[in-house]
């Protein structure tokens, strides 16, 4: 049974879609809950209700609001009380290897604290490691996912899995490190080995030869719901213009060449973002300017993140959000267009720069 530990019901309406959002996505962990419960909104919380050991929905509402042992553990990590996390699990011991809504553990709530203080008395008490919820997601692939090497070792020397897949195959701790850009957590989790080895995590490493199954276990492609849906297919093409985005957002310049000339088209948007996008967005200026002086299309209009967030959206509106001056100063320089506008706001790079609080990078764009 699944232990609640919010009072609010929007909270659980989230936790619903999300669930439904997994199983869509073949997560195995996330049909397994469902079961023969049609994969709808509404079987989605009449599952997540029968979870929590309540009849209907009705009955979870008025079960969320009576606090538990799990909600006051859940409380000392939101709190980043150690000392109160210590003193819930000496007397609940059982609620280190507990589950709350969708499979989450203290564990995992823990490591997206990024506070290994906390991690490190859920360890002493017990917790699973290698517990995955039913995204199929651990403690590691949230270390992975903030970018957090220290976290990471600390859960690599307590045993923590690295090939276990959440949110589609070949979804692993490595691969969710490097679907973002993070290089230093990448380089920790690849010692480890490296899973999945296909062309897009060998790309995201800088070392094509690793890649020993090149478009096997792509299934994986977002890292949560907030990401639209996607099929991925083991095209050649879009074998390639992933792993050349990858790199990209990983600074792997070095391997820019030898995928282009394998056929990597160096403007392609293969998942919500171009690999000039990426890099602008995670501050790669070496990369940035690598793929500008191979061709690279600073004007290149393409997507990225939620539905809502990047359509018709350029390198320049990616990096004024950031605020990454020298990825600006690059592109500016390269030919890039401050005018141009995305699809959903009608927005130009200034505007994106001065929406998220980028003073200097709006100052710069709007530098006459």
């Amino acid at each position: 049974m699944w232990h609640p530990y919010r009072d609010d019901v929007d909270y659980y309406e989230e936790r619903a879609r999300g669930l439904l959002a997994s199983a869509w996505d073949g997560t195995p962990q996330a049909l397994e809950v469902f079961g023969d419960t049609p994969l709808t909104e509404e079987g989605a919380r009449e599952v997540l209700a029968h979870r929590h050991g309540c009849t209907d929905w009705r009955m979870l509402e008025r079960h969320i609001r009576n606090p538990r042992p799990f909600a006051r553990a859940y409380q000392a990590i939101e709190t980043y009380n150690p000392g109160e996390l210590q003193a819930v699990l000496s007397r609940y011991p059982e609620l280190a290897k507990a589950s709350g809504t969708n499979g989450n553990d203290l564990l995992g709530m823990a490591a997206a604290t990024c506070d290994e203080r906390l991690v490190k008395v859920l360890l002493a008490a017990g917790a699973d490691v290698g517990h995955q919820n039913v995204h199929g997601w651990t403690a590691l692939h949230q270390a992975a996912y903030r970018g957090l090497p220290l976290l990471a070792r600390i859960l690599l020397d307590a045993g923590a899995p690295t090939n276990v897949s959440a949110r589609g195959d070949g979804g692993t701790p490595l691969a969710v490190a490097l679907f973002w850009g993070h290089r230093d957590v990448a380089e920790v989790l690849a010692g480890n080995g490296v899973h999945p080895a296909n062309l897009r995590v060998a790309a995201g490493l800088g070392d094509l030869d690793l890649a020993a199954e090149p478009e096997a276990h792509r299934q994986f492609y977002r890292p949560h719901s907030g990401f639209p849906r996607w099929w991925p297919t083991n095209d050649p093409q879009e074998v390639l213009d992933e792993a050349l985005c990858w790199a990209a957002r990983n600074d792997r310049a070095e391997v820019f060449e030898p995928l282009l000339k394998r056929g990597a088209r160096i403007d392609a948007d293969v998942y919500r973002g171009t690999a000039l996008i990426w890099a602008a967005w995670c501050d790669r200026t070496n990369a940035v300017q690598q793929l500008l002086d191979l061709g690279a299309d600073p004007n290149r209009r393409a997507t990225f993140g939620g539905s809502m967030h990047g359509e018709g959206v350029t390198a320049l509106h990616l990096a004024a959000e950031q605020g990454h001056l020298g990825v600006i100063r690059i592109l500016l320089d390269g030919g890039a267009d401050r005018s141009v506008q995305d699809t959903n706001y009608d927005a130009t790079p200034a505007h994106w720069a001065g929406h998220n609080a980028k003073t200097e990078a709006q100052a710069l764009l709007t530098a006459s």
